[in-house]
């Protein structure tokens, strides 16, 4: 993600929101966002009374910072970005913090209750969690491995086009990881399905949390070792080998995708063999 996060640091307390606190805003995957900065302060939202909750994020710049969903998101002077605009798009955007947010506040939705007696959570007195006393169980923000890679072929990388994505980007091959499957095994086994492609010497470059809602991408560079193009047509546009500088357009390096493309890249560029 972009790194203009330079105010941010993380953090957890269970206190609630003061009146000069820092508000992420969000209305389902929309951030609603002021005219100046990305955010509101606890009191001018204030008026929309108790059921407007808050969960602490950390700070930005030395302030505490919340995430809340709005009960009316037709504020006056509120703007709504669409959160992957904001990672895709907007170099300004505080990405990690964004990403955290989005996350949290899905944890917060999704373990209001037990989910095994069925009980209303409480927030755990020491960590991230909400906790059930009866059964004594924590239940924390929920992350769902996925691996992504590009695949090297010679000189070329594979990139492909999504059946789905609402950005014309072509990208990379990615899935998540199943029950009992190492990320290596994961890698194989989506490109198999999606491409038909047998791949070797998958190998790890590097990770990013992707909000969609609680992903945690694993990217790696793998090598072809055969078979021909036949691609999944509900996951897969179109697919093709492409040379370095001669490419459709790319998610930008905001993104792991666009990172491990341009990586890719200038290790074919420069000559270099398997890393």
């Amino acid at each position: 993600m972009a790194i203009s996060n330079t105010g941010w640091t993380p953090g957890w307390t269970t206190n609630p929101p003061q009146a000069g606190d820092q508000l992420l805003a969000i209305s389902g995957s929309t951030i609603l966002k002021p005219s100046e900065g990305w955010f509101l302060s606890w009191k001018s939202v204030g008026h929309q009374g108790a059921g407007c909750e808050a969960v602490a994020l950390g700070t930005w710049d030395g302030k505490p910072v919340y995430v809340t969903e709005l009960a009316d998101p037709d504020l006056p002077g509120l703007e709504p970005v669409a959160l992957r605009d904001a990672l895709l798009l907007m170099d300004e955007a505080p990405a990690d913090l964004l990403s955290t947010g989005f996350q949290v506040w899905q944890w917060w939705r999704d373990h209001r209750y037990c989910g095994r007696c069925g009980l209303e959570t409480a927030f755990h007195p020491a960590e991230r969690a909400k906790w059930c006393e009866p059964c004594g169980i924590p239940w924390y923000p929920r992350l769902a491995p996925c691996v992504i890679v590009v695949i090297r072929r010679e000189d070329r990388l594979l990139l492909a086009r999504s059946s789905r994505a609402r950005h014309h980007f072509y990208s990379l091959i990615a899935g998540f990881v199943e029950p009992g499957e190492s990320l290596e095994e994961a890698v194989a086994r989506e490109v198999k399905e999606e491409t038909g492609l047998d791949v070797a010497n998958v190998r790890y470059q590097s990770s990013q949390p992707w909000p969609f809602p609680h992903q945690l991408m694993v990217g790696f560079f793998a090598d072809y070792a055969g078979g021909e193009l036949v691609l999944q047509e509900d996951e897969l546009a179109d697919a093709d080998w492409f040379l370095p500088g001669d490419t459709p357009p790319v998610p930008p390096q905001t993104t792991i995708a666009g990172r491990l493309i341009r990586a890719m890249e200038h290790d074919i560029a420069r000559g270099g063999g398997d890393l």
